[in-house]
């Protein structure tokens, strides 16, 4: 009985002494998180929700709703100026949109990547996901590595020789308008443009034919849908996983982050096989992938990650960003009929009744570039950048300490009134070759050495897409459906731009 009661008076303590040291450590955390914000405190910014959480709330609010975050932002840089800082626990985030600092920060190899954002989706809920791919990588010797390999798959000789699938892939979607316009049913635009660029994507990068307008019960538009929600809930809501209600939706990601990892391995050793036989293979972003580990020499299991790393890369970004640049562009065209009315005066100009587009007509599509380029000036579908500071630093008069994350938004500049005229006003006029360029306030595809390396390949890919769609159709918007934005980690129309299209009367060749 002695030894019960002891045995009962140990643990009563063991407990006490367990409470006792949470509660210490608590206290030790609420400490530390007052010690940091108190270095920034001096920094105009918006009240915090709550003192541990900081801004938090604020971020989940918009997720789980239909409020566009980066607005909040616009909103916050109006008031505050263009430099304030948020706050989540002891990690905080310089907003800035002071154009000398853009320059300063971006253009620099020696600003890393945030590290505390881009970690964050090396693994997606407890799975690796985008790893160390080029991306995400934090090291700049390790970037610059992959890159350089990278380089050759998006040389502009390389680049050229795409315009073949190009052409093919459009003119499946040119097809299938073709059938809705005869069927008179209704397009739904964001849909039918996401399958032909996951198309181009994996036929120009993998090889590989999906033909994704055919086959509509194809799993990897979801996946890539669920990948993204994943990404969105990771950076936003950090209890998101915690929750028993998201049980089911954690594991659909899980199962989304699988699927292209499993499929990436699949095609790698196809390809891989294909070169040790002695095949001639093209000089695709997979042979790249592969000649990473060749160059590098290595062939172990972390280097096998990194080849699925760049493949998860590719394959979401090769897509994503340009199905929603072309979704955005017709819905502002739907909306303005004396821009459509030019830009299909320009492109019946430079192709007539001929379908196949060149290379060099793409040079003089300049109207066309104008609208894809205001496109993203209203609409950049990859709103924002960040950069670790490692250093103190001036900007804008206010002294920031090291140790904290610069976000940089061209979605908050793209519509300030301070650099754009009327910025909420769709007018690709301001990207006429004669007009005054932007001084780093425009930069959808971010800047300097970290830039995006398919910008070049995403614009020809949306110019052809778009070319032919004006050449081949006229077309209204469904009255009645919303134009606002869907932010999803990146922005998407929320309606999907539903149209009704019908043949342009004039004959084809």
């Amino acid at each position: 009985m002695a030894i019960y009661q002891a045995v009962a008076e140990w643990s009563t303590d063991l407990t006490f002494y367990a409470i006792c040291t949470v509660f210490i450590a608590f206290i030790a955390y609420c400490l530390y998180v007052r010690h940091i914000h108190a270095k920034y405190d001096h920094i105009p910014g918006p009240p915090r929700d709550n003192f541990l959480l900081g801004h938090i709330p604020t971020l989940r609010k918009a997720t789980t709703s239909d409020f566009v975050i980066h607005d909040r932002f616009l909103e916050w840089t109006e008031k505050y100026g263009p430099v304030y800082r948020l706050y989540g626990f002891h990690y905080v985030t310089i907003v800035v949109t002071c154009p000398e600092t853009t320059k300063e920060i971006l253009m620099s190899p020696k600003y890393t990547k945030d590290p505390l954002v881009y970690k964050r989706i090396f693994n997606l809920f407890g799975l690796r996901f985008l790893g160390n791919g080029l991306v995400t990588a934090m090291d700049h010797d390790v970037w610059y590595k992959q890159r350089r390999i990278m380089d050759p798959a998006f040389s502009s000789s390389y680049l050229r020789g795409l315009m073949d699938t190009f052409n093919e892939r459009a003119e499946c979607l040119m097809q299938h308008l073709e059938e809705i316009a005869e069927e008179g049913t209704i397009a739904k635009m964001h849909r039918l443009v996401n399958c032909v660029t996951l198309d181009v994507i994996c036929k120009v990068a993998f090889g590989v034919d999906l033909d994704l307008l055919k086959n509509p019960d194809s799993p990897f538009p979801n996946a890539i849908e669920l990948c993204l929600q994943g990404m969105l809930h990771y950076f936003r809501d950090p209890f998101f996983r915690l929750s028993p209600w998201n049980k089911k939706k954690v594991q659909e990601i899980q199962d989304a982050v699988k699927l292209l990892r499993t499929t990436g391995a699949k095609w790698i050793n196809q390809r891989r096989k294909a070169v040790e036989n002695g095949e001639d293979v093209p000089k695709d972003i997979l042979t790249q992938i592969l000649k990473t580990a060749e160059e590098l020499k290595v062939d172990g299991e972390e280097d096998h990650e990194l080849m699925l790393d760049n493949f998860v890369t590719f394959f979401i970004a090769g897509q994503e960003t340009t199905a929603n640049q072309l979704s955005f562009a017709v819905m502002e065209l739907g909306r303005h009929p004396e821009i459509l009315k030019r830009a299909k005066e320009e492109v019946d100009e430079v192709l007539g009744t001929r379908h196949d587009i060149q290379y060099e007509d793409l040079g003089k599509l300049t109207y066309l570039t104008q609208v894809l380029k205001e496109t993203l000036r209203v609409y950049p579908t990859a709103p924002g950048t960040s950069r670790w500071l490692h250093e103190d630093m001036v900007i804008s008069g206010f002294k920031i300490p090291a140790g904290c994350s610069v976000l940089f938004s061209s979605y908050i500049t793209s519509r300030m009134e301070k650099f754009f005229k009327d910025p909420l006003t769709f007018d690709p006029e301001r990207f006429n070759p004669n007009a005054s360029k932007p001084y780093f306030c425009y930069y959808p595809f971010a800047l300097g050495p970290r830039s995006c390396l398919g910008q070049t390949f995403s614009q020809m890919e949306a110019k052809v897409v778009l070319a032919k769609f004006l050449q081949r159709f006229d077309f209204s918007l469904v009255p009645g459906q919303s134009f606002d934005i869907k932010d999803t980690g990146t922005l998407r129309p929320r309606s999907g731009v539903l149209c009704t299209i019908k043949h342009c009367l004039k004959s084809t060749s």
